[in-house]
């Protein structure tokens, strides 16, 4: 006699949706989120969807109803709470869009919980679309099993990231002309952290100036190579997390 499928499935769909979730709840789906189920992955009644809505957990819904533009789920039970974050924080100056999409990709898979992106002199871009961002956030979220989504800020000057930042959260500078060695300095600190990545063609000399005469600032070093910015802020915090965050 044939096994019974685990029920849900592994491969059952992952959304972010409204909260709070509770059982018993019915969730109405229309837009993206509708045609994603219906016309995508072709739900019909009694299908299982994985929600998220960044407030209580994971949660097991049921397919109740799949109209041609909407689809209803019906919550069935709380799988997981929603998971700690790591007190990390990426500031990450604004790159070309691409690399940037990349950046906020990556953050969110590797658990970053605070995206800070930074406008600096040598900022090719000015401008980040949060709309955008958060989608490709949530997507990300969505892909790696994430209850929670990172926090997004507005674009900052960095001199106004160095005057307003907090006391008792050191802030990691990767720093192409040298620093201590990134995993050595990671090892060294378990409070909140931060990590400060420049834009294509680095920080020029003011603002290198500025931020090594911050009391909060410890300069690293990624190794003997100059890496591209998207490159550095994803394999930095890659680091982080498997020093001092969740990876253990």
């Amino acid at each position: 006699m044939p096994a019974t499928p685990a029920w849900p499935p592994k491969s059952a769909p992952r959304l972010f949706v409204p909260g709070p979730l509770a059982d018993g709840a019915h969730v109405p789906l229309e837009g993206g989120q509708a045609h994603y189920l219906g016309k995508v992955m072709r739900v019909t009644p009694g299908d299982a969807v994985i929600l998220c809505d960044d407030l209580t957990g994971e949660w097991l819904a049921e397919v109740s109803a799949a109209g041609k533009r909407d689809v209803t789920l019906s919550v069935v039970r709380r799988l997981r709470e929603r998971e700690g974050v790591p007190d990390f924080w990426l500031c990450a100056a604004l790159t070309k869009k691409a690399a940037f999409d990349l950046v906020l990709e990556k953050a969110t898979e590797l658990g970053v919980a605070e995206l800070k992106p930074v406008l600096t002199r040598r900022c090719v871009a000015d401008k980040l679309n949060p709309e955008r961002a958060r989608t490709i956030m949530t997507e990300a979220a969505e892909q790696c099993a994430r209850t929670a989504l990172p926090a997004l800020d507005e674009p900052v000057k960095l001199d106004a990231l160095l005057r307003d930042w907090p006391e008792g959260r050191r802030l990691y500078f990767a720093d192409e002309e040298g620093g201590a060695p990134a995993a050595a300095a990671f090892a060294a600190h378990d409070g909140p952290a931060a990590l400060l990545v420049g834009p294509e063609g680095g920080f020029d000399d003011a603002e290198r100036a500025a931020i090594r005469a911050h009391p909060a600032a410890h300069a690293i070093t990624l190794g003997p190579r100059i890496l591209r910015a998207e490159t550095a802020a994803i394999a930095a915090t890659a680091l982080w997390m498997g020093t001092r965050g969740d990876w253990g």
